[in-house]
């Protein structure tokens, strides 16, 4: 589906968004890859929702990008005799393994492993941060803590650690159930939450097996900390805002979304800019101008996908929801300003031959009158090289593999064909022409860019550039061979 914008948007999906016509419609407004979330909803129901989107998928003749996000270990207090108590500034809480319920001055921190890493001085935040503890003294199996930030704490509320490498498998007991079924469902993406470090990576990829490309969650200071190890590893990134707002001060979050952007960028990874980008449409048919300045910064700062959480999955307006983050994101890539900054941030990057061409091929298409830059690819690291420069003109990608077209749903720019095997590149140049008529790009008196790698099927090997005509009459004349 040929959209109007480079940009791409994720769509959580949710008991908002729960049938065909609903996922078509969302698709329709602008959705290009659907989120599942693991943290909710039975292996049945993922089920469900996945045969939905393939549906639709075939329905509209479209390439749709599957994303399943595992849970990653949750931390959390157990429950309380009252069910809840409000901890007041200054008091003293102690935090420990006695399963008994909590009360006013003690509940059970289920995690063993929390107290082994603890030190005097570390902050321990509960309920999304509302609540801070500070450790005063802490043992193998206790935590007594200083009251910092008092609140109302309650049952199985969540807790973060943000002070310390936790020594925990990224990957719980539940999270590798969810990994193998949803490898063996047919996802196109795997994204990891709580990532600390790039092993964790490591593991979800040899447990992946080649079935999904793994994207690493960053919402944790360790991994801010590490993010160029883990980028190395990852096949994409989610500037994770949540929680990464939570274990870090606010105020951190804009810089660090930008440098992580940017070095996301710079190597050609998908990157998107995830959580609360338009949170009041939850409730509301309309979003705020705060939010939709968030949703355009990312745009402009050159993020391959915007998100959509709560506001698609369970909230009133999931379709008023996509259709604003569409119009916003139209709107930015018109603005003369957008292609001055993007170009400002480009960074240049020649270690190799591929480099070259894409960066040539970007060069061609902003100096003559081509309409767009078509590339096969097999692994999709043509695509990707190429978007990595943001030209001005459309990508389109021709694979003849559907699983490497969803996965390059989620990047910047690409608009996936699927193709037959070809291993000639003439016959590439004709289905190019031929595609780019088709999907409404140019017309036959119009030229466009053709890269590939030859031999053909031959990861990373981009090696030859054509400008071709359009007019397949023409391709042939001026190469009878």
């Amino acid at each position: 589906m040929k959209r109007q914008r480079n940009v791409k948007i994720l769509a959580t999906l949710g008991p908002a968004s729960d049938s065909v016509e609903m996922i078509g419609n969302l698709h329709k407004a602008g959705a290009d890859v659907f989120r599942l979330n693991m943290s909710h909803g039975s292996h049945e129901e993922i089920r469900a929702k996945h045969a939905m989107i393939r549906a639709v998928e075939k329905e509209l003749g479209s390439t749709i990008g599957i994303l399943a996000d595992l849970q990653g270990p949750k931390l959390r207090v157990g429950v309380f005799a009252n069910e809840s108590e409000e901890l007041v500034e200054g008091a003293a809480f102690r935090l420990d393994l006695d399963e008994a319920p909590g009360d006013l001055q003690r509940v059970c921190l289920p995690h063993p492993e929390i107290f082994s890493a603890l030190k005097e001085g570390a902050s321990l935040l509960v309920n999304d941060g509302k609540i801070r503890l500070r450790v005063t003294a802490c043992g193998d199996d206790y935590a007594d803590c200083e009251v910092i930030t008092g609140g109302t704490i309650s049952n199985r509320k969540g807790v973060n650690v943000p002070d310390v490498v936790l020594p925990l498998a990224a990957l719980s007991e539940k999270d590798l159930a969810d990994l193998e079924f949803v490898c063996e469902l047919g996802v196109d993406w795997l994204a990891l939450s709580f990532v600390q470090r790039p092993e964790d990576v490591d593991q979800a990829r040899a447990l992946a097996k080649g079935r999904a490309a793994i994207l690493s969650k960053i919402e944790k200071p360790s991994a801010v900390e590490r993010f160029d190890d883990i980028l190395a590893v990852s096949d994409g990134i989610m500037v994770a805002r949540g929680d990464l707002g939570v274990e870090l001060p606010v105020s951190a979050v804009p810089p660090i979304q930008k440098r992580l952007v940017r070095r996301s960028r710079a190597v050609g990874k998908p990157v998107i800019v995830a959580t609360q980008m338009l949170e009041s449409m939850i409730e509301s048919p309309m979003p705020t101008r705060a939010e939709v300045s968030d949703v355009a910064t990312a745009i402009y700062e050159g993020a391959d996908a915007v998100m959509l959480s709560a506001e698609s999955a369970a909230g009133g307006y999931p379709i008023e929801a996509v259709t604003t983050m569409n119009n916003v994101a139209v709107e930015v890539e018109q603005d003369p300003t957008y292609t001055q900054i993007i170009e400002a941030s480009r960074t240049a990057s020649r270690s190799g031959i591929a480099d070259a061409m894409v960066a040539a091929a970007r060069e061609i298409a902003e100096t003559t009158d081509v309409k767009a830059i078509c590339c096969f690819t097999h692994s999709g690291t043509t695509a990707l090289l190429t978007a990595r420069e943001r030209p001005r003109v459309p990508i389109i990608a021709l694979t003849p593999l559907v699983g490497t077209a969803r996965r390059l749903a989620l990047s910047w720019g690409v608009t996936c064909s699927l193709t037959d095997e070809l291993d000639r590149f003439k016959m590439a140049v004709v289905s190019a022409a031929k595609v780019a008529r088709e999907e409404g790009f140019a017309t036959s008196d119009d030229f466009v860019v053709v890269t590939a790698g030859v031999p053909f099927n031959v990861p990373g090997s981009t090696n030859i550039l054509r400008v071709a005509p359009c007019d397949e009459r023409l391709i042939f004349a001026s190469d009878p061979e």
